[in-house]
């Protein structure tokens, strides 16, 4: 069910709203006339973004919040009805990464990015359905990545929380169907790599420069496609054309989509520099501006030109493996 009012009079709370797809989605819907609830760790970086919201005629509330502790989502929550009245559709968006082998990955920041992205979910999720519900119904769209069906190596992690934020919503839109609140929509965004500053804020014990997985899309493209689910709901939607086709890769032959996946990722998620073991903004947060972005300029610009002939190579290879083993009769 979509929204029960326009998105120019609606209210929408965004946690990781200080930078990336989480601004950019601020951005979109103050476009369109929406009241924001800016939810982060970093008040200063909110106070930007909301500036920007405002200019662009959108109203906006900052809530400096840290979504690993649930009491303070519930004050998101009550500060967000407070000030706008109601809450229309919630969006879980805060996440962080650690990047490394396993078996090298400190426990302490494993159990951090488990804490962030899949209890930040948790919580927000406890926190959103009872104004959702006293609204009318509404909207709440979980920010899972295309990591919540496919893996990369050197991500444990961040993929351990992505499919488990999948089979939460999946659960929970379960739930409210059988008990009577189907006005509640609980939808999933799978986004290909997004030029955000995510790679940079994530702790890393690779020994080198991290840089995002080509193709890499722009985080208004991300923003576009939550603000669609907030006015046609879907329990999933992907975000980037890469995604959709791993996706489908990966069901057609998950385990050769999965060697596939791993060697091109391994080689295209590391940059040439070297880089000493870094907790990155795991458990503090990084100075940051209001820009969405992480890798724009020349070197950005180069990453998106060379990324449709990378993924067409990859699904050219996928697709005639899977022909011969077709034609070949092998399972």
């Amino acid at each position: 069910m979509p929204l029960t009012r326009s998105l120019s009079d609606a209210t929408v709370v965004i946690t990781g709203a200080s930078s990336g797809i989480g601004a950019a989605t601020a951005y979109a819907l103050a476009q369109r006339g929406a009241d924001v609830v800016l939810a982060a760790r970093t008040g200063s970086a909110l106070r930007r973004v909301a500036a920007s919201c405002r200019e662009l005629g959108g109203r906006a509330l900052v809530v400096p919040t840290d979504v690993t502790d649930p009491e303070a989502v519930e004050q998101l929550a009550a500060r967000a009805v407070a000030e706008f009245g109601r809450i229309d559709a919630w969006i879980n968006n805060a996440a962080v990464g650690t990047v490394g082998l396993f078996d090298e990955i400190p426990v302490a920041e494993f159990r951090r990015v488990v804490d962030v992205n899949l209890l930040g979910a948790v919580y927000g999720t406890r926190a959103a359905l009872p104004w959702l519900t006293a609204a009318g119904g509404g909207v709440l769209v979980n920010n899972a990545s295309v990591l919540a069906e496919v893996a990369m190596p050197y991500q444990s992690a961040y993929n351990a929380t992505k499919h488990a934020i999948r089979g939460l919503a999946d659960t929970v839109r379960q739930e409210l169907r059988v008990t009577g609140r189907g006005n509640i929509s609980i939808c999933t965004v799978l986004p290909a790599t997004i030029d955000t500053p995510f790679f940079r804020h994530a702790a890393n014990h690779t020994g080198r420069e991290l840089t995002p997985p080509p193709p890499v899309y722009p985080p208004e493209m991300v923003a576009e496609t939550i603000v669609k689910l907030l006015r046609r709901p879907r329990r999933e939607a992907y975000a980037g054309g890469a995604a959709r086709l791993i996706g489908l890769q990966w069901r057609l032959a998950p385990a050769l989509a999965e060697r596939v996946l791993g060697w091109y990722t391994a080689h295209t998620q590391f940059g040439p520099g070297m880089r000493a073991d870094s907790t990155g903004a795991v458990f503090t947060p990084v100075a940051a501006a209001e820009r969405t972005d992480g890798w724009s300029g020349r070197r950005g610009q180069l990453l998106r030109l060379t990324a449709v002939g990378l993924a067409a190579g990859t699904a050219v290879g996928t697709a005639a493996a899977i022909s011969r083993r077709s034609r070949a009769g092998r399972p």
